[in-house]
């Protein structure tokens, strides 16, 4: 109803009058309202044109921040500047300190120490029932989320020395439980099919090879 009242002021004053409409996600807008639009896509801002605006706005507030606190919102913001805002507002007035861990911890996201537990649980405990259930009681406990979960591990394993089918087989399969987690899995269900899915590549190659 707001586009179609939206839609008859732009036909209304379109000879006059230029209009300027921000949005994040473009299949919300009606194509009728789109068809009237010339569309401009801004791709994400670097690192380095994020920092210094980011820098001077923390010195003007008066905010601590440590340097592993930047980079954790630079991680996190995916090069969105209002990303990193909202989430330095947040993490100051929660904590009056804006570390790495504080910023994991304000936004709901897997610390690097949660993710390193979960990954040495993955590659080297043996029984599945205690994987499972170690993993499980860290995200109850932290209040984590499968898919950020397997975001962050995606990173790591990227950077292990897995043989190119073996690394294939895990990413698709990964792939798969954050597709169905998307679509309404079960997350203890996606968990189990994770543990899985690194038992089956540890079946395959030599633990030790890969740290």
């Amino acid at each position: 109803m707001i586009f179609l009242c939206m839609f008859t002021v732009i036909e209304k004053y379109t000879e006059n009058v230029r209009f300027c409409i921000i949005c994040n996600y473009l299949g919300k807008i009606i194509p009728a309202l789109q068809s009237r639009c010339t569309r401009f896509r801004f791709a994400p801002l670097q690192q380095s044109q994020i920092v210094p605006r980011l820098q001077e706005i923390v010195e003007k507030e008066g905010v601590k921040i440590s340097e592993d606190g930047i980079k954790a919102l630079l991680t996190l913001s995916g090069g969105d500047m209002r990303k990193v805002l909202n989430t330095l507002q947040s993490t100051w007035l929660a904590y009056r300190d804006v570390t790495e861990d504080n910023v994991y911890t304000c936004v709901g996201h897997p610390l690097r120490s949660d993710i390193n537990s979960i990954l040495n649980w993955l590659l080297n405990e043996n029984d599945f029932a205690t994987s499972f259930q170690h993993i499980q009681d860290l995200k109850i406990a932290k209040g984590l989320a499968l898919g950020d979960i397997l975001t962050e591990i995606h990173t790591i394993i990227t950077r292990l020395k897995l043989p190119p089918e073996v690394f294939i087989s895990l990413l698709i399969k990964m792939a798969d439980s954050e597709a169905r987690l998307a679509s309404g899995c079960s997350e203890r269900i996606e968990l189990a099919a994770l543990i899985a899915a690194f038992q089956q590549a540890r079946e395959q190659v030599n633990i030790d090879d890969l740290l």
